[in-house]
């Protein structure tokens, strides 16, 4: 029995510059951290020659065809060679899927690594993330950018640029241990109970893609600037304006990234004296994430406590085998 653990993220800034219509024609780039909340995935030999698959709901098939979960069905056919024993394969998640925290590609980047070690093969974090997103992207034609997949495979704070030569490069974020533990323990995230397709927001983004570029740009831009405000140890304050600017941007580029109820928890939490917000990951709903100092963090949840707050810390490990039985 294999145990994979693979973390998911918050994306603070950059989103949008990981699709192939931008980076391709120029360098995207996002700041984001991995956090203590995760996917884990179990593989362990069947006593038949069935393959049962876990997840949401249960599938039993006796072949990769018959499997309805498409990244299962992709990924078993591309990796797995059929026995004469089958596999189950059981998937769990500390939370649910179309919440903004990279859920989709956690599970991929997982499997493959759970997968990988059942056979006795060792995979390095850019193996796991450029595979997961070879799968994602260009095999099943999701609609999506590269920054989820590489963020849970090598996990903690950094910087992830994109090439347009299809390279991705991550670096980092080399900052006072101060300034680390301010901005984890600044971070407050609230379920907004909303969930949503990622792939539905982002398919609007994409067609927007030439539209919006220079407001790409600008994310792109921004992304570089916060972390020299980590590297530099700047503060909160100016952390959580560049954030909030981030998130005035991030809405113009798609009728579905916020709604008026979401604007209202927004300025709510704004009022509460947050520096700044946004809602994490393609928008629409999931997590809303606000950068609030700590003495003004009970108003906040006294103002927002119609939401659900989900405590989290930063992850500082990307996916790993945590069991070999």
């Amino acid at each position: 029995m294999i145990i994979s653990r693979t973390p998911f993220r918050i994306s603070f800034m950059g989103g949008g510059t990981d699709l192939p219509s931008f980076y391709c024609e120029e360098e995207g780039m996002v700041l984001s951290a991995t956090i203590n909340k995760y996917m884990y995935i179990t593989v362990n030999n069947r006593f038949d020659s069935t393959y049962r698959l876990s997840y949401s709901r249960t599938e039993i098939v006796e072949s990769f065809d018959e499997i309805e979960h498409p990244i299962f069905r992709t990924v078993l056919k591309k990796h797995v060679v059929p026995k004469s024993l089958g596999l189950e394969i059981l998937s769990m998640a500390d939370i649910p899927s179309g919440t903004g925290l990279g859920s989709s590609s956690s599970f991929t980047v997982g499997l493959l690594h759970a997968l990988k070690a059942h056979q006795g093969i060792f995979q390095s974090a850019d193996d796991l993330a450029n595979e997961a997103s070879q799968i994602e992207i260009f095999d099943l034609g999701e609609p999506i950018g590269k920054q989820d997949q590489y963020a849970a495979a090598f996990g903690g704070l950094q910087t992830i640029r994109f090439l347009p030569t299809g390279e991705v490069s991550t670096e980092p974020v080399v900052c006072s241990a101060a300034t680390y533990k301010e901005l984890e323990s600044s971070i407050i995230l609230f379920y907004t109970g909303i969930t949503r397709s990622a792939s539905e927001v982002m398919i609007e983004r994409n067609e927007s893609i030439s539209s919006r570029r220079d407001a790409l740009r600008e994310t792109r831009e921004f992304a570089k600037h916060m972390a020299r405000i980590l590297e530099q140890g700047k503060g909160m304050k100016e952390f959580g304006a560049v954030l909030q600017e981030g998130w005035r941007i991030k809405k113009i580029m798609g009728s579905r990234i916020s709604n008026p109820k979401i604007d209202e928890w927004y300025e709510c939490g704004m009022k509460a004296g947050a520096f700044g917000g946004k809602i994490i990951g393609a928008g629409g709903g999931g997590f809303l994430m606000f950068v609030c100092p700590a003495h003004k963090q009970e108003q906040l949840r006294t103002d927002l406590k119609e939401l659900r707050e989900v405590p989290v810390l930063f992850e500082h490990v990307g996916s790993k085998i945590i069991f070999v039985g």
